[in-house]
């Protein structure tokens, strides 16, 4: 959502969870080929973009809501400073501006958040900037910011293949957040420990190196389909999650906090991504307010939310 107020343009940068997700093997350009059901959160970041300063001037301030604050990025990392960059070079918008980052996503959490924030600042940008420049030159900039980025475009609820590009919205409407009734609560849940996707993949890689590969993954009707149905049936995976069992040795963190999740009345639990952060999905929102209640008090990070899917008609 994009909000102009008087002291500039707000925008909401909403998390993601992974509520299914395979990975399967390396393509010719270096990824992996992904298949996974993303959805969006009522839960995210939030971006606010001023007019100010000198021409080409771009001043980042960021402040850390949740866990413990973290040094800024360096320019050529920080994804905002790289979307920023990637849509004045081509557009020509030159004008000077201060973009005040408040972060609720954890870092390294799995929740997308730094593509959240890449592709809400494509948005912005082009507001600001009058450009009015189509999706798919927008989804074409975020491409090559990151695999997650072009779903943030759009959000929802989507079937996610290829390294991240293919993009086929889903519309289930038991998903759908409604203030009154129905639709599915989400709780997420992070130790506080930072996951590096990149160390991810590799841990996952070397694995499978010394297994026999796995049987050929379900289509995406077949996968899809079952979102529809009782979460307590939903037969979704995450392939990273088997290969951090294994090497979470004594400690044991996400097996707990999964554990945790079913006790305190979860139909579905699983990981995000490739970590850190679990999630249960809960039918009953009374409980998933009483897990929170529950959960606080054992970890770092314990937030209650909601799905940001949308009907089709909108």
């Amino acid at each position: 959502m994009i909000l102009f107020v008087m002291s500039g343009l707000t925008i909401k940068a909403p998390a993601k969870i992974n509520l299914h997700l395979r990975v399967k093997g390396l393509r010719p350009d270096g990824y992996h080929e992904l298949e996974s059901i993303f959805l969006a959160l009522d839960y995210g970041d939030i971006l606010t973009f001023s007019i100010a300063g000198e021409d080409g001037d771009l001043d980042i301030l960021t402040g850390w809501k949740t866990g413990r604050a973290q040094e800024n990025l360096p320019q050529e990392k920080n994804l905002i400073y790289r979307a920023v960059s990637l849509f004045r070079a081509r557009t020509g918008f030159k004008k000077g501006l201060r973009v005040a980052v408040e972060k609720h996503i954890p870092l390294g959490g799995g929740l997308g958040g730094g593509s959240s924030d890449a592709a809400s600042a494509l948005l912005a940008m082009n507001a600001v900037s009058g450009a009015n420049l189509s999706h798919s030159a927008l989804t074409e900039m975020a491409l090559k910011l990151g695999s997650d980025v072009p779903f943030f475009l759009s959000g929802g609820a989507a079937w996610v293949s290829g390294r991240g590009e293919k993009i086929t919205p889903l519309t289930v409407s038991g998903l759908l957040h409604d203030t009154s009734s129905g639709g599915l609560a989400v709780v997420l849940v992070n130790s506080g420990t930072p996951s590096g996707t990149a160390e991810a993949f590799a841990l996952l890689d070397r694995r499978r190196a010394h297994i026999v590969p796995a049987a050929e993954s379900p289509s995406m009707e077949k996968v899809t389909g079952a979102l529809g149905g009782d979460p307590r049936n939903w037969p979704f995976t995450n392939d990273f999650l088997p290969v951090f069992l294994e090497d979470e040795g004594v400690n044991g963190t996400y097996s707990r906090i999964l554990s945790q999740l079913r006790e305190t009345g979860a139909d579905f639990s699983g990981l995000s991504g490739a970590g850190s952060t679990c999630f249960g999905i809960f039918a009953d929102r009374e409980l998933a307010k009483e897990a929170i209640l529950c959960l606080s008090k054992q970890w770092s990070f314990a937030q209650l939310t909601f799905p940001l899917a949308r009907e089709s008609k909108q």
